[in-house]
């Protein structure tokens, strides 16, 4: 089974937060793939727990290393431009609580994360991001304004063709096109 994760909290107070955007995404991407999803055979979930106890949603789905072939975990990444995307695979969790409670629950890093940026940068391409922990975790459950949300949007398209290139033809192409 393809299993495509996204990460958030939740509850209508997180939303449209930009800790939620893993959430965003796969909502969008559902609906997107919807009519290409008989064919494919997609299981999108967005967990019921919250950001840090993900793993408990995700473990009892993936049972084998076939099925952690077959798993994409889409989440936020502070050290990303808004609106740009990265594919990774087998890596560490980088500091992200819902990541690592994934990584510690299968016990394995050996599956691809499609990370999507929310920090705001220059038109140079600096981030902006906020420094201290008070401010990241403010900015992380701030809610995202709606020219934010629209950029969002348009990366959906993208994110969507990637987890097609990665279904139907290889995570290593998906990297290649979309990295």
């Amino acid at each position: 089974m393809k299993l495509v994760v996204g990460l958030g909290n939740p509850g209508e107070e997180y939303e449209k937060t930009r800790h939620n955007t893993g959430r965003i995404l796969v909502g969008m991407l559902e609906k997107k793939l919807e009519p290409e999803n008989s064919k494919l055979k997609i299981k999108f979930l967005t967990p019921d727990t919250f950001m840090n106890n993900s793993g408990r949603a995700v473990a009892p789905l993936v049972k084998s290393k076939k099925d952690l072939k077959d798993l994409v975990v889409i989440y936020d990444d502070i050290d990303l431009p808004l609106g740009k995307m990265k594919i990774s695979f087998n890596r560490s969790s980088g500091g992200h609580n819902g990541l690592g409670s994934i990584i510690k629950s299968l016990k394995s890093e050996e599956f691809l994360r499609i990370r999507i940026g929310i920090s705001p940068a220059t038109p140079s391409g600096k981030l902006k991001k906020p420094t201290g922990e008070k401010a990241v975790l403010n900015f992380l459950l701030g809610e995202y304004k709606k020219p934010e949300l629209e950029i969002i949007k348009k990366l959906s398209k993208k994110v969507v063709e990637a987890v097609v290139t990665i279904f139907t033809e290889s995570k290593d192409k998906a990297m290649s096109l979309y990295n």
